[in-house]
């Protein structure tokens, strides 16, 4: 284990969170396109760049303002329900999962301050 992932131990369950996400997101586009009738190039573009954006969220966690900007992310990811009806379920669902990524990453710093 290097240094960098003790010194913050949220970050590994931060870039699982995303990197899941990535795939739930790109397995969108085909639900988009064939059962919601969504134009493909649409589905694509919003599905596959939300699921790139999360790729790259990932490897950007070594900054402080990338856990902001994944929480943005959860919110676009939710906002996709109204290409595909599940994803509101699905993002509420990973949105959580951030959130206790963020509460658990705050009581792993506090124990490790003491």
């Amino acid at each position: 284990m290097s240094a960098d992932r003790a010194a913050n131990p949220a970050r590994t369950l931060f870039a699982t969170v995303l990197a899941c996400e990535a795939i739930v997101i790109a397995l969108a586009i085909p639900v988009a396109v064939s059962i919601m009738d969504v134009d493909g190039g649409t589905a694509g573009a919003v599905c596959g760049g939300l699921a790139v954006a999360c790729l790259v969220m990932a490897g950007l966690l070594r900054f402080p303002w990338a856990v902001a900007a994944g929480t943005v992310l959860q919110v676009l990811i939710i906002a996709t329900g109204f290409m595909v009806p599940a994803m509101f379920f699905l993002g509420a669902v990973f949105g959580a999962l951030w959130g206790t990524a963020i509460w658990l990453g705050r009581k792993a710093a506090a124990v490790q301050a003491r």
